[in-house]
């Protein structure tokens, strides 16, 4: 029995050590500069959100957030090294809808779990896409688009950024919950997408809010409906597809801050009370809004809940589409 008692002693010693040092990192942290990883080269979307979101940050935690940009395999490289990263809250991930929900169901082998190697910090932003036509196009409404795909079958095409984009996705499940009859154009990026668009080679493309944009405000593209749940912040007088006639459809770009799997509790919770606080901030609501970005915000288990539910609707929406995974 003495020894017993003794082991139990030198355990409950051992946790409540364990519980102090755990609350002395926590109150420390941060101590030294945080590196906020972007899968993505610089410039894009989640490149634009993700230095934004790092320097208010920064200031409310005390210390700077250094944005690391890690391009490279649809967002795989620099979530994966993410993931790998020491779960110390020392290096954070600004994921989006791509590397972290839908990549899962497009390669056969992808270096990580989007689940289970990652713990969910906060959304921040989403940003629908717009359904834009080039002008020559006879149709400027979401009912006239899908009334010509029928009458006219297979000689819609609708451009995209390349397979597995947000581009290509929204009109896939645009063409599955619709009955339309488009064909899919891929290119190797936005940039080229939109030049051929733009010319007229291909009559329709879900893009970017950020990328469409000033062609939409130039006149050089028509915008149809935004692909959102809900109207945009940035374009009010613009329906949703789902209320013009497609009920269920919604597809968001949506960007969350994420942290490596076993970062411990107390630094979870010191990066969301960040991220709430800089949210609740007009300033940077008014600079995600000038980018077409609507800033959202979440609990962890909220955004956890989140990318469930995407993996297993952006799955389906690839199975349905009948696209093999890389």
């Amino acid at each position: 029995m003495p020894v017993v008692r003794s082991f139990r002693l030198k355990s409950w010693m051992l946790a409540v050590l364990a519980l102090s040092a755990a609350a002395a990192h926590a109150e420390a942290y941060p101590a030294r500069p945080i590196r906020m990883i972007v899968a993505y080269p610089p410039g894009g979307g989640t490149d634009i959100v993700g230095r934004m979101v790092a320097q208010k940050l920064g200031e409310a935690l005390g210390q700077s957030v250094v944005v690391e940009n890690r391009g490279g395999a649809s967002g795989n490289i620099g979530t994966e090294l993410a993931a790998r990263a020491a779960p110390d809250g020392y290096t954070i991930l600004m994921g989006n809808v791509a590397p972290n929900a839908i990549n899962v169901s497009l390669f056969r082998q992808l270096p990580f779990d989007p689940v289970a190697d990652f713990v969910p910090v906060s959304l921040v932003a989403s940003t629908p896409n717009i359904l834009v036509v080039h002008p020559s196009t006879p149709a400027r409404t979401v009912r006239e688009v899908t009334a010509l795909a029928k009458a006219k079958p297979g000689t819609l095409n609708f451009a995209s950024a390349g397979v597995g984009s947000s581009s290509h996705l929204a009109g896939e499940l645009f063409r599955i919950l619709a009955g339309a009859d488009i064909v899919h154009v891929p290119y190797k990026g936005a940039g080229p997408a939109m030049v051929d668009v733009l010319s007229g080679q291909v009559q329709l493309y879900f893009a970017t809010m950020p990328a469409a944009m000033p062609h939409v405000k130039s006149g050089k593209l028509a915008p149809v409906a935004v692909t959102s749940a809900k109207r945009s912040h940035a374009l009010p007088e613009l329906p949703t597809i789902a209320e013009s006639g497609v009920p269920g459809y919604e597809a968001s770009t949506w960007y969350g801050l994420l942290a490596p799997a076993h970062t411990p509790g107390a630094v979870i919770t010191r990066l969301h009370e960040g991220v709430v606080k800089i949210l609740a901030n007009p300033a940077l609501h008014e600079k995600l809004a000038e980018q077409g970005f609507e800033p959202v915000g979440s609990s962890p288990e909220e955004f956890g809940a989140h990318i469930n539910s995407e993996i297993t609707k952006w799955s389906k929406v690839i199975h349905d589409a009948g696209i093999r995974p890389e």
